[in-house]
């Protein structure tokens, strides 16, 4: 996957996790937390989505690494370069 698969799945997983925010404001850099009301929970959501999908395991230890989009999809870019966009 490109780096804007990644974010665009990001998006889409954002998307059913908090389905009443505006994403398309959503800027990059920010952290997902100052942007989005998002609780702890919806954080697990979101790494446990990344599971389901598409088997990424991402350690406790690295989850600050998922604190916004630009951070998300560097983390994630190594991780899902070889899988194909679904």
């Amino acid at each position: 996957m490109t780096p804007a698969d990644i974010r665009d799945e990001i998006l889409d997983i954002l998307e059913d996790i908090a389905p009443d925010e505006d994403l398309g404001e959503l800027k990059d850099e920010v952290a997902f937390r100052e942007q989005l009301e998002l609780d702890s929970m919806d954080f697990l959501d979101i790494v446990m989505e990344l599971r389901k999908r598409h088997r990424v395991q991402v350690p406790e230890e690295d989850y600050g690494e998922l604190a916004s989009m630009h951070s998300t999809v560097t983390y994630l870019t190594p991780l899902m370069k070889d899988l194909q966009k679904a």
